[in-house]
């Protein structure tokens, strides 16, 4: 679950990482009073998960509180690629000589952590990392060692950051253990004009696994990065958004997963990752639909059932009945295999609809919903 900027700056003060002053707001009138209460010039910057944001004009720089009003009004309702701005977060400027970029990410296919830093950071930062890659330093953390004073100044030294940076290194690794994160990042970390080191941005994704120990933050503020993947969890389903235009429904994470690979080998781009589990019944075919079908991207839909527990008859049953309050705009191709698939491909001849398309392999039903979703 990533958290927003203001909520990654509360962590990092709290472990002792200096942050400018600062404040959020929903309220343009609320924005004066707090560019009022900082000294009038602020920076006015919108509260969204995802990047981009200075690009977009989410960030401004206000130069008294009537123009931070004005400028909070201006960004309050945005749309910054798919997500709407609610929050405002007005901080004081600080007087900038060098910014640099850290993180702290976890690499999975290592079975470690692994430290990210450049002494070029700042909103150019990818370009960076693609035109120079030998600009940003990558350094393995072992988790078991973690990031002592030895190690964060063996990263300072190879990403040519200077000595300042190596206690906020160290209290950044506190942050990440601490917090149950899996990502910790600082774009730009500073230095200011008067030698000061501060955490000018931050970006936090905490483990999901741990939110139960992450309750402090509040329902509001386990908002999903995609609004199809809030519709979807308001349905109890499991669906992560992807950027494809093949829909993808499946019984089981494990087949889920092969499916997206096989549809990718067919020269198309899964839209999603949705696993019904072990149940298929008309109210979550329905639901599972009118999600994915929500997806302007969405060109055909896959639907691939093993049946097990779960009869391939029955999901058979929920997708004709789903059909009959879902309107199929996009193609869906059905494969069905296992327990009652015989039964279940009866079903769906007898109910004719013109979209519905059946395969009786994986492989094949992958290649039709690839060719409907690229040839159109």
């Amino acid at each position: 679950m990533d958290l927003y900027e203001h909520q990654a700056r509360e962590l990092f003060e709290e472990h002792g990482i200096v942050v400018p002053r600062a404040e959020v707001t929903d309220s343009p009138k609320k924005a004066r009073e707090i560019a009022r209460a900082l000294g009038g010039r602020v920076v006015v910057k919108a509260q969204v998960k995802t990047g981009g944001r200075g690009k977009a004009g989410g960030v401004k720089l206000a130069a008294d509180p009537a123009a931070a009003e004005l400028t909070a009004r201006q960004i309050l309702g945005m749309d910054i690629k798919g997500h709407t701005v609610g929050k405002v977060m007005l901080a004081q400027p600080v007087d900038i000589e060098t910014e640099f970029y850290v993180s702290y990410v976890l690499d999975r296919a290592a079975g470690t952590f692994l430290a990210i830093a450049s002494a070029e950071g700042g909103m150019d930062i990818e370009e960076v990392a693609a035109s120079r890659p030998e600009a940003v330093a990558r350094i393995p953390v072992d988790p078991a060692e973690g990031v002592t004073s030895a190690k964060a100044g063996e990263i300072a030294e190879a990403a040519g950051l200077p000595a300042q940076t190596v206690d906020v290194l160290v209290r950044l690794w506190e942050v990440l253990v601490r917090e149950d994160a899996v990502l910790v990042e600082v774009n730009p970390l500073v230095r200011t004009r008067q030698g000061q080191v501060l955490a000018l941005d931050g970006k936090v994704t905490l483990d999901d696994n741990a939110r139960f120990r992450q309750a402090r933050w509040g329902a509001d503020d386990m908002e999903h990065d995609d609004a199809l993947e809030a519709a979807a969890a308001a349905k109890g389903l499991n669906y992560v958004k992807l950027d494809g235009e093949v829909g993808i429904i499946g019984n089981g994470a494990g087949l889920v997963m092969s499916t997206l690979d096989v549809v990718a080998g067919c020269g198309a781009r899964p839209a999603n990752f949705l696993d019904i589990g072990g149940g298929a019944s008309a109210r979550i075919m329905a639901d599972g639909l009118t999600v994915i079908l929500s997806d302007p991207a969405v060109k055909s839909v896959f639907v691939n059932v093993f049946g097990g527990i779960t009869a391939c008859d029955a999901v058979a049953d929920g997708i004709v009945q789903a059909l009959d309050s879902v309107q199929l705009t996009k193609p869906l191709v059905v494969r069905l295999d296992g327990n009652n698939a015989a039964r279940g491909r009866a079903i769906l001849d007898g109910r004719a609809h013109p979209l519905v398309q059946q395969a009786t392999t994986m492989d094949g039903a992958a290649r039709r919903a690839a060719e409907l979703a690229t040839t159109g």
